[in-house]
């Protein structure tokens, strides 16, 4: 009976180590998958790993903040290996390009010039990366994620790393200061009229966070922000049969109408339901409600 006895525990123990060996390998199994769709789908959302700006107050004081342009280019994130979209998805940039990026983190631009968005956000999206285009982006570095000391020790780091660099596609965002709301107003009235997209104001003693702080702030004459489209209006006269207006509820769950800023194209054939899109606008009225929203494009959230 001991030698059946022992016999059991000894098939058993076999069993046992078996059925180990089968959860390990599926576990393995799937943590790769897990990991490969992590790389399709985004391994993070943007206000995990990216500071985002909040809307500037014209009154407020700009004195604690450090100035900069606000280029109209595709936010991008380096880690060291791997290029970054705000979803987190990988962005497929030249081998070139990315073999000529130091070994520390980055947060900046993908820019190739003012007005010149929807070139440089076509481009970054191809899944074969066309050179010649590579070669006219400029990445406009004025973040240094995970970076110790306040925003000013920062950008001086930054410096740094750039000059060391010695590459003319890696460049510093200059950034300068004013001394009160009415000299940043003059600043703003004049780098739009040349082109460019607006402000940004990043306080100066501000140790490195992610999300959307009091720390970062855009500043533009005419503000853009997204929406979601959840339906549309039917059009009349000339856009009978067509789409009216998109009807849209804001992040902070605002519904409104946009009409305008549709092309032909766009009320033939209108983003579907759920879409997100980016609008611009002129203030808020007195009910809250954003003032002469006009249609974009469609959010480019990758």
């Amino acid at each position: 009976m001991d030698i059946v006895k022992n016999y059991n525990r000894s098939k058993n123990g076999k069993y046992v180590g078996f059925i180990i060996l089968i959860l390990l390998f599926l576990s393995l199994y799937y943590s790769a998958e897990s990991e490969e769709l992590a790389q399709e789908q985004g391994r993070f959302s943007e206000d995990e790993i990216f500071l985002l700006a909040r809307q500037w107050n014209p009154k407020s004081d700009p004195t604690e903040y450090l100035v900069s342009e606000k280029f109209d280019g595709v936010r991008a994130q380096w880690d060291g290996k791997n290029l970054y979209f705000r979803s987190g998805k990988i962005i497929v940039a030249p081998k070139w390009f990315l073999e000529r990026l130091p070994k520390v983190h980055l947060d900046g631009e993908l820019w190739m010039g003012r007005r010149r968005f929807d070139e440089v956000s076509a481009a970054v999206r191809k899944d074969i990366p066309d050179n010649e285009q590579w070669k006219e982006i400029k990445y406009m570095i004025f973040e240094l994620p995970f970076a110790k000391g306040d925003f000013e020790s920062r950008v001086t780091m930054i410096e740094d790393i750039v000059k060391a660099t010695q590459w003319d596609q890696l460049v510093v965002v200059e950034q300068f200061s004013v001394d009160n709301p009415e000299e940043l107003l003059l600043k703003l009235k004049d780098i739009t009229a040349k082109g460019a997209e607006g402000l940004m104001l990043h306080r100066k003693n501000a140790m490195y966070m992610t999300g959307r702080a009091d720390a970062l702030f855009k500043y533009k004459l005419i503000y853009d922000a997204e929406a979601t489209i959840i339906g549309y209006t039917d059009g009349k006269g000339k856009y009978e049969g067509k789409v009216g207006a998109f009807v849209v509820e804001s992040e902070h769950g605002i519904v409104f109408k946009i009409g305008s800023g549709l092309s032909d194209n766009v009320r033939e054939n209108p983003p579907p339901i759920g879409s997100m899109i980016t609008y611009s606008y002129n203030g808020y009225t007195k009910n809250g409600l954003p003032r002469f929203p006009r249609y974009i494009r469609v959010y480019a959230q990758h």
